[in-house]
Order: structure tokens, then C-alpha cells, then sequence
């Protein structure tokens, strides 16, 4: 199946450079260009793409407001958004993971990751740059106090998942990394959801890190 893909950029030379990586790949097509904030919503509620590759920095609407326009809380049939930042805008990141952004990716990701970056937003994952992720857990983790007990309803195995899902881990990640069945790893994403009223991986990444849960240790296999 092909992934649709629409393009945000104010740079021209950037969006033709994205549009090259990108229609070399044989499952992904790019469908449209926008070079702002308001012509970017406009495209994408009229081609309804599968993912939406919007700059973090646009006139008329930056990518964080385009994000919670087509992604945020309470928007009916959302759209799945990805954001392009660089390493000086750390500050735009949190704000597009409230708004509901799929993912994260550097200006300059090796094409490799900008395709799985793509491809994981279209399958409901996550996939945050490395380098992103890295920064924003010693942010967060630098600007909450120790987090006091937190009462909920996950069992140990749901809430090891729910840790790396906020790690930015797909599936077969998790999976991997808790030596258990990709079936099993979404039996348990599904639970989680149900469990805390969470729309999306997304949400469950907001909750580990409002709760302070980010930074525990590496859970066990078992």
C-alpha cells in the first residue's frame, strides 16, 4: 500500500530535496507542496494525506499550531503529523508533542530514517530522532521535582511498555527489548490506552513524562 505524504516547508530548496528522498521510495508518494503554515492546513484537510511532513518554522502558522490543527485534542478524523526541527528548537518540541505530532525528525536525517519516520507515523508508532529524544528527556527530567507515588491501574509489564513507548520505541523495538510477542507487545498497548482514557501513543508518552516515570530504570524481561 502506498503512504500518501504532503510536504510543509517555507524553503523551496528543502521541499524539493524532501520530495527527491522521498519519491525514490517505492511504498511512499508525495501528493502535495506547501510553502506556509495556512497553505499547508488548507492541502492537507483537502488531500486528506496519510502523513503530514510540516516544518517546525512557517509564516502564517508555525508547525506546532498546523500540528494541533490537524492532530490536536478533540480534532474529528485526524491527520498524522510529523515534524521537522533542528538542533536549535528544542523549545517548539513539547509544545508539538501536546498537539499531537506523530514524530520528530532533524533537518538533515539520513533518508533511511526519514522513510521509517514516515512509515512508523502511517502504522500509529512513533519515531523520534535520537539525537531529539536524548535533549528532551534530560529537559524534562531536569525540570521536575521526584515524582511522589502514582496511583493507576497498569500492571508492571503494561507500564515497562508504556516507558518504551515514551523512549520512542515501535513495536518490534519493545518487543525486542522486553523478550516478548509483537502480538503481545500491542495486546499491552491496547490495555494501557483502555486503561488510562489515551487516544495514542502520544498521550501515553505525555502521561510517563507528567508522571515523572521517564527516567526510571530499564524494566526487566519476564
Amino acid at each position: 500500500m502506498t503512504i500518501t505524504v504532503l510536504i510543509a516547508d517555507d524553503q523551496e530548496m528543502v521541499r524539493k530535496g524532501l520530495r527527491v528522498i522521498l519519491d525514490d521510495e517505492p511504498d511512499i508518494e508525495v501528493i502535495g507542496e506547501a510553502e506556509d503554515g495556512i497553505e499547508a492546513l488548507r492541502l492537507a484537510r483537502r488531500l486528506r494525506p496519510d502523513v503530514c511532513l510540516v516544518d517546525i518554522r512557517m509564516p502564517g502558522m508555525d508547525g506546532v499550531e498546523v500540528t494541533r490543527a490537524l492532530a490536536g485534542p478533540g480534532v474529528r478524523d485526524p491527520l498524522r503529523v510529523v515534524v521537522v526541527t533542528t538542533f536549535g528548537e528544542d523549545e517548539y518540541v513539547d509544545g508539538a508533542l501536546r498537539a499531537g505530532a506523530a514524530g520528530f525528525l532533524l533537518k538533515g536525517a539520513s533518508k533511511e530514517l526519514l522513510a521509517e519516520g514516515i512509515r512508523a507515523a502511517n502504522r500509529g508508532e512513533a519515531l523520534i530522532s535520537p539525537a531529539v529524544t536524548t535533549r528532551l528527556v534530560r529537559q524534562w527530567n531536569a525540570a521536575r521535582p521526584a515524582p511522589g507515588p502514582i496511583r493507576h491501574s497498569l500492571t508492571d509489564r503494561e507500564l515497562a511498555v508504556a516507558r518504551e513507548i515514551a523512549r520512542a520505541r515501535t513495536n518490534h523495538e519493545i518487543a525486542a527489548a522486553l523478550f516478548i510477542t509483537l502480538s503481545t507487545v500491542k495486546g499491552h498497548v491496547a490495555a494501557i490506552q483502555s486503561k488510562l482514557g489515551l487516544p495514542n501513543r502520544v498521550a501515553i508518552t505525555n502521561w510517563i513524562r507528567d508522571n515523572g516515570l521517564l527516567g526510571e530504570g530499564q524494566p526487566r524481561a519476564g
